[in-house]
């Protein structure tokens, strides 16, 4: 496959999406929408048995959401993943950890976009202050044992697939 032009169709200061024109091996031609955003970081902070999740206004799915704490520096500000993963911890649920495990990189909807996640497991807590950016004004955080976890993943009420991906790559973790 060969990209034969590429234009910028929107961009805002989270994403830009641009239209790119390609050709595939046979000759035919096609066309793709390709959003284009930061890598990001998950946390999975875990504690007790079981783990600490945030629960926020997703406007795109018309309601609230639990899942792990996640997200990616803002424009002009840059990092290791590590850097990212404890930045994320400590704004959305006022945590510091002692101890931060990479669990692993995974791509997200990957037929429109390129951007990926680094996954951490956050352990040896420490509570503080959280100090969240203005769009998540709204989140609280919560503590929940694992069964519980578990079953709102089961049960639909936790969706993030982010978030059930990380939860897959701990339990593999765990099993080792």
């Amino acid at each position: 496959m060969r990209t034969l032009s590429s234009r910028v169709v929107y961009e805002n200061p989270w994403m830009t999406l641009r239209e790119d024109q390609i050709e595939y091996a046979d000759g035919s031609r096609g066309l793709y929408g390709v959003v284009d955003k930061p890598d990001f970081a998950v946390v999975v902070p875990r504690q007790d048995g079981g783990f600490h999740l945030v629960e926020q206004y997703r406007y795109t799915l018309g309601g609230r959401r639990w899942e792990f704490p996640q997200g990616s520096f803002p424009t002009g500000v840059t990092g290791t993943p590590e850097e990212l993963a404890a930045t994320e911890l400590a704004e959305e649920t006022g945590f510091t950890a002692a101890r931060l495990e990479r669990l692993g990189y995974l791509n997200c909807a990957q037929g429109f976009t390129g951007q990926g996640y680094h996954v951490f497991l956050a352990t040896d807590l420490t509570p503080g202050e959280p100090n969240r950016e203005q769009t998540e004004q709204d989140m609280r955080t919560q503590w929940f044992p694992r069964g519980e976890v578990e079953r709102m993943i089961s049960d639909g009420v936790i969706t993030d697939d982010s978030t059930l991906a990380a939860y897959l790559l701990l339990v593999m973790r765990d099993r080792r």
